[in-house]
């Protein structure tokens, strides 16, 4: 809504109220309190809190802003406008320095917060506590509730955010698009949604549900907040709540990486429940995998999942990994080429079995390092390091990333696309790449069978690959990467326009061309001319 004070102003009154504003603001951006030069920055005057939102139409609700940042600002309000921008800088520079998201954990730390431990003991029915450590040393007290379903003892308390901490082993995930919402919500005084649930773990204070919730509070300037603090509670009840209500439940549904990693928190957990029923030492690992589904009979589909997800874990989280840095894990940026969804769906699901349970000792041959899941996960990762050093290791450019690449194309705004990204940014489509992979893992099992072993489709990756299959591999890879078509720019408006479907592009490795008829190959795709060397293709 247009200013009508703005715009009875003249200009030499509009440029004394930008001085007047510039001088109020310390001569920083209001949105992203950064310096405004004013003889070099493009500078414009807004509504702090909007007309729509009853906001006044005089100077006490201005501010002066970059003009970039006004028309780029993620909120009408300046002030979310500007809580939204702290939080990009936060999220941008966790990311650029762990190849992480942004958590709880990180904005904590940048409001002074996880400092001391929550010193506390337990009177009767009461909890006793006290935040010395912040000059407060007052005894406080909260009465425990006792749950008539589960028997968690639980007590409602308000803490300084010096004292909580974010739980990274029930609640792994980052900070997603939803925070925007709760800021906005929670700034309307709006308090139904925030409370967060925590428990004492060592001294801290953690939270474990509720991150968002708390993250907007903080956000918004909040220096303690109310939690439910659960006592000594049943971790593998609440690591699993935790995962049904990521899922099965679907309140902010976590990404699938996420579940993996809480159903290999899961796993570690039965694993040690196992142990300690079975009175075996914390590095006895002399039962298999089948034993466990076995004992956790009412549990058995869950263990099995567990067991699977935590080797697909495994896979993707080792630091050896190098595709990783091109895998967006949020599943929402544009600057990373391979969404986790699609890395599951194509690359997790057609290497990790989610049938095959083995039924030797978990430790088998580890000594001698012929453990087969040790061996499974190490081949799997050095595939996958052989398409990163080969795709996508200084070939595709981030800040480039993947929005509207093949319309740029189209549009003649394709200067900064080199071949090698473009080529990088096709290869890895999902429906591209579910295709190519069966390719790739025929390279594998037809080495073998032409050798005479006739291996378990299940336990391909469990069985040492030699040097000439690595180099059978490796060449695939090169010459697939170098066949015409991905840097072919003249079929961005059809070949490469819009998502198609699996078989679309079955149809075009195995005949050559299109469903419609198109030439998009000069031959259909030949896995065993392709592990030649490039040189002789």
């Amino acid at each position: 809504m247009a200013s009508k004070y703005l715009s009875a102003l003249s200009k030499q009154n509009y440029g004394s109220l930008t001085k007047k504003l510039w001088d109020i603001q310390s001569h920083q951006c209001f949105i992203c309190e950064e310096e405004i030069d004013l003889d070099l920055n493009n500078t414009n005057i807004d509504h702090i809190v909007p007309l729509a939102n009853k906001g006044k139409d005089n100077e006490d609700n201005f501010a002066v802003t970059h003009e970039s940042c006004n028309k780029s600002k993620q909120d009408a309000n300046l002030k979310i406008a500007k809580i939204l921008q702290k939080l990009s800088k936060i999220q941008k520079k966790v990311q650029s320095e762990s190849n992480k998201s942004a958590s709880l954990k990180d904005i904590l730390k940048k409001y002074n917060g996880s400092k001391f431990e929550f010193k506390n003991k337990t009177e009767g029915n009461a909890l006793k506590f006290s935040f010395t450590d912040i000059g407060d040393h007052q005894t406080q007290q909260a009465q425990i509730f006792t749950d008539n379903l589960s028997n968690e003892k639980s007590c409602f308390i308000e803490v300084p955010i010096e004292y909580l901490f974010h739980d990274e082993i029930i609640n792994p995930r980052g900070i997603n698009n939803s925070i925007g919402k709760l800021i906005k919500e929670f700034d309307k005084k709006n308090p139904q949604l925030h409370l967060s649930l925590a428990r004492i773990d060592n001294g801290k204070l953690k939270i474990f549900d509720g991150q968002h919730k708390a993250v907007a509070q903080i956000l918004l300037g909040t220096k303690k907040l109310v939690v439910r603090v659960f006592l000594e509670p049943n971790i593998d009840v609440l690591t699993e709540t935790n995962t049904n209500a990521g899922s099965s439940l679907r309140q902010i549904a976590f990404d699938k990486s996420i579940m993996r990693q809480l159903n290999n928190t899961l796993y570690s957990e039965r694993v040690k429940k196992y142990q300690i029923e079975h009175e075996l030492k914390e590095d006895n690992y002399s039962f298999s995998e089948q034993q466990l589904i076995d004992y956790f009979k009412g549990d058995g589909a869950n263990i099995k999942k567990y067991i699977v997800d935590s080797i697909k874990h495994s896979i993707t989280t080792l630091k050896d990994n190098k595709l990783k840095d091109y895998i967006d894990f949020e599943g929402k940026a544009k600057e990373l080429p391979i969404s986790y969804s699609a890395f599951d769906k194509t690359i997790l699901s057609s290497f990790v079995s989610n049938k095959l349970i083995l039924k030797e000792p978990i430790d088998f041959k580890t000594d001698e390092g012929l453990n087969p899941r040790e061996i499974e996960i190490d081949q799997i990762v050095r595939v996958l390091n052989i398409l990163a050093d080969n795709i996508y290791i200084n070939k595709f450019v981030p800040e480039v990333g993947t929005a509207r690449i093949e319309q740029n194309i189209i549009n003649k705004k394709d200067t900064d696309i080199t071949d090698e990204h473009l080529i990088a940014y096709r290869m890895s489509k999902e429906e591209v790449l579910v295709n190519w992979l069966k390719y790739l893992k025929k390279v594998i099992t037809t080495y073998f069978a032409t050798n005479g072993q006739m291996i378990d489709d299940n336990k391909i990756f469990q069985t040492q690959f030699d040097s000439q299959l690595w180099i059978n591999i490796e060449n695939f890879v090169k010459n697939l990467s170098l066949l015409p078509l991905w840097k072919d720019r003249s079929m961005a408006s059809t070949i490469f326009s819009g998502k198609k479907t699996y078989d679309y592009w079955r149809e075009i490795l195995e005949t050559g061309k299109s469903i419609d008829g198109a030439v998009v190959l000069a031959n259909p795709l030949n896995f065993m001319e392709m592990i030649n060397n490039s040189e002789s293709v």
